[in-house]
């Protein structure tokens, strides 16, 4: 990995490293390490384990601090959704994390560098990456400022059909989403969807697969009808 992609991305996240080698062992993605001929627990696996752990501890203290009434099952709920590879999968893409991961050339033809589960796991070992570099503070820090900062914003990007269904059934009005296009080969498409709510097109967006372009689309609606509603 360059010193420029080190630095570049060191720059994205606030943070030195004074073991560059965590850092490129956190984004180095299997797919690589097997085509490199590198050792396996060389990629970031062992990374992803323990940033996975240092993740669910920061997250928990965070959301038992914020609810102090709050019983145990609602607390492990609300954990679920702020770990869960949607929510950090949004958090990586913030942070262009799939433009920095080494990745082997299959994987990066298949459009490796925006799939959910390749940018969570990317995501975590870097928490654990940070973790080993710089103690549990620091990582502590990381995890505030790029996973659980506007969290409520990010929980309504990956549950925003669900939400936006809510909405549409209170209004007593029918939501559809219509696919307008679907272009690109297999391995890389792109699909636009179309947001109608009571007959009308309220928005649109696209996306690598179809439910992220209807995601997409129904989170674009969500804030146009927020945005009527307070004028």
């Amino acid at each position: 990995m360059s010193n420029d992609k080190i630095l570049g991305f060191e720059e994205k996240i606030g943070y030195k490293f004074e073991n560059v080698d965590l850092l490129i062992t956190a984004l180095t993605h299997s797919s690589y390490s097997n085509e490199n001929r590198i050792k396996k627990y060389e990629c970031n696996e062992r990374l992803e384990f323990l940033g996975d752990a240092v993740l669910e501890l920061v997250s928990s203290e965070y959301i038992y601090d914020k609810n102090p009434t709050m019983p145990e099952g609602d607390l492990t709920r609300i954990r679920a959704s702020y770990v869960c590879e949607p929510t950090l999968a949004l958090c990586a893409r913030k942070l262009e994390l799939g433009r920095f991961i080494l990745l082997g050339k299959g994987e990066d033809r298949t459009g490796g560098r925006e799939r959910d589960s390749i940018l969570s796991d990317t995501l975590e070992a870097t928490i654990g990456a940070i973790y080993l570099d710089g103690g549990f503070e620091r990582a502590r820090q990381y995890v505030h400022k790029h996973v659980l900062e506007d969290i409520e914003t990010k929980k309504l990007f990956y549950d925003s059909k669900t939400i936006l269904q809510e909405i549409v059934q209170s209004k007593h009005l029918d939501l559809e989403y219509k696919l307008l296009n679907e272009e690109g080969p297999d391995h890389n498409k792109s699909f636009t969807v179309a947001v109608n709510i009571g007959g009308r097109t309220v928005t649109t967006a696209s996306g690598k697969t179809k439910k992220k372009a209807e995601q997409s689309a129904a989170y674009q609606a969500i804030l146009e009808l927020r945005e009527s509603e307070s004028k």
